[in-house]
């Protein structure tokens, strides 16, 4: 005798859906649907499916599958005829044919023909005038805790009338065809801007949903005047608002993360005629060598009921974690909501901000840990990006840090040409007076091989300095490269690190390496030139000789 295999949610499928279906997106064959699910009710679903394990301190831990980090060669826009003139085509927005997005929806309509899907609402942006209603689609309910994690979740009375502006369609097990279906490999990311919708396939790498909303939000938002950002940001105890720029694996999320200041988001915002707020209602941190000690309130989320663990390694016996194995990647990432942070802010809002930090990671170890910008030269650096990719963050990364340059420190998810994102910012900065930093968190005395990376305890002094107005009231010396100012004093910081020469033992090769990296920031600024203002071109770096 056989037993039908019963879920642990059978009864609730389906009872939680607002009073729209799947129509609008042509699914309507699938087996059962679970509508916005409770935490609890993911966590039953996902361990009944076998898609993860609960830790010792009750976290879920699941796999992303063999796509540990974005795919970022497998992201393509669809070019159709509302957006096409908008968009910046180029390395990040790769155009894609209505055709071939339409027929690959339909072999995914096929496949789900017979497969449960988790369905999950949720609103991107904490402004009540510019929220985006959002739905994401998926065959995993891991994913849907995630998307609950990630963003506002609308009560019982919103959820009645929720129609959503932006849908991701995820199915991490389906896989493209990539002669058939034109695609670089079986993996596919297709936004398509006409429709409001993007596929996921053969990857369960929960940043593609998380990133694929911020690019949609990319693309509406600044149409309306308002600034997106990829930044951090956090409130003083006297209001003052700080934002944060950067990479992954620059520091955005340690450094905004200060129990001395209220935490407003620490990775996309938005800036409007009010203030900062913060586009989602969770955080997605990397947790790989997160120590107790240096990061005791992020580590806390990690044994926490409710927090993804993505990739993560733990100890099948004890259920124990171990942060420092990075056997699978070295991008482990943990989902969790802003409220497990206990100086996080619930209005996910603050006002117009004080000071602007550009966080870099310099692998060449000859830009300084902290110099002052003029809002020229703020509008240069922002444009270039400088950079480098860390191990694991992004697929095709090496061990060993990688330098680059990523216009607006968020390329991949910029949809129109980096000017229009830098237009909204000059204006911001002009009209309230912002002061703007450089803060390099990346290699002191050397590069990758002899330097080390500039300690956290002197990061976070300079940040202090910073954002108490401290380096308001030292000497500053003019970089003879960049033309930057950088202070000859920091608080809790040896003088002999804040001018990068000095930590140098061997001058002719800080010469060398720091002339080497201003050719690579003439080389990169040539693709902005025609869109630039004179100005801002005359704030970038001067090749000794020219």
């Amino acid at each position: 005798m056989t037993h039908k295999r019963i879920s642990p949610c059978e009864d609730v499928a389906d009872k939680r859906k607002c009073d729209f279906d799947l129509d609008y997106l042509d699914i309507k064959n699938y087996r059962k649907a679970y509508w916005n699910l409770t935490p609890g009710e993911y966590y039953q679903e996902a361990l009944f499916r076998g898609e993860g394990v609960e830790s010792a301190h009750r976290a879920l831990v699941v796999r992303s599958g063999e796509r540990t980090a974005r795919s970022a060669n497998d992201k393509f826009i669809v070019k159709e005829e509302s957006s096409q003139k908008d968009i910046s085509w180029g390395e990040y927005n790769t155009p894609f044919s209505e055709k071939y997005f339409e027929n690959i929806f339909n072999k995914i309509r096929d496949y789900l023909s017979d497969k449960d899907l988790f369905i999950q609402d949720g609103i991107a942006g904490a402004s009540p005038d510019h929220q985006i209603p959002i739905r994401v689609v998926t065959t995993l309910a891991w994913q849907g805790l995630f998307t609950r994690n990630m963003f506002i979740t609308p009560d019982d009375a919103d959820l009645k009338n929720h129609q959503p502006e932006f849908t991701v369609v995820s199915i991490p097990e389906f896989k493209g065809d990539p002669e058939e279906d034109h695609l670089n490999s079986p993996t596919f990311i297709l936004l398509n801007f006409k429709k409001q919708l993007v596929l996921i396939g053969n990857t369960g790498y929960g940043g593609e949903i998380k990133k694929s909303i911020f690019t949609a939000l990319n693309y509406y938002l600044p149409k309306k005047g308002i600034l997106t950002m990829h930044c951090s940001a956090n409130v003083g105890k006297n209001g003052d608002t700080a934002l944060f720029f950067g990479l992954s694996g620059t520091g955005k999320t340690t450094l905004s993360a200060d129990p001395r200041r209220k935490l407003i988001g620490d990775d996309e915002h938005g800036w409007n005629e009010k203030g900062i707020f913060n586009f989602e209602d969770g955080s997605y941190a990397k947790v790989i060598d997160l120590s107790p000690q240096a990061e005791p309130d992020i580590y806390n989320c990690t044994h926490k009921f409710g927090t993804i663990l993505e990739n993560v390694i733990m100890d099948p016996d004890t259920g124990e974690l171990d942060l420092y194995d990075d056997s699978i990647t070295k991008n482990t990432r943990a989902s969790y909501p802003l409220c497990c942070i206990p100086y996080s802010l619930p209005s996910k809002s603050g006002g117009h901000p004080e000071n602007i930090i550009f966080l870099t990671f310099d692998a060449n170890g000859v830009m300084p840990p902290v110099a002052r910008l003029s809002h020229d030269q703020a509008l240069y650096h922002f444009i270039s990006g400088y950079t480098s990719k860390v191990g694991g963050t992004e697929a095709g990364v090496g061990e060993q840090p990688e330098l680059t340059f990523s216009a607006c420190f968020g390329a991949p998810f910029m949809v129109f040409h980096p000017a229009y994102y830098a237009t909204l910012l000059k204006e911001n900065l002009i009209q309230y007076g912002v002061k703007t930093w450089l803060i390099n968190t990346g290699l002191v005395g050397g590069p990758a091989g002899i330097g080390k990376r500039i300690s956290i305890t002197h990061t976070r002094a300079i940040l202090s300095a910073v954002l108490e107005g401290k380096l308001d009231e030292v000497e500053y010396s003019q970089d003879s490269w960049f033309g930057f100012e950088i202070p000859t004093h920091c608080p809790g910081v040896p003088e002999g690190i804040l001018n990068p020469i000095d930590s140098w033992k061997n001058k002719d090769a800080y010469q060398q390496s720091i002339q080497a990296l201003v050719k690579r920031f003439n080389e990169n600024i040539k693709r902005y030139q025609d869109s630039m203002p004179e100005e801002v071109q005359k704030a970038g770096p001067v090749l000794k000789g020219d």
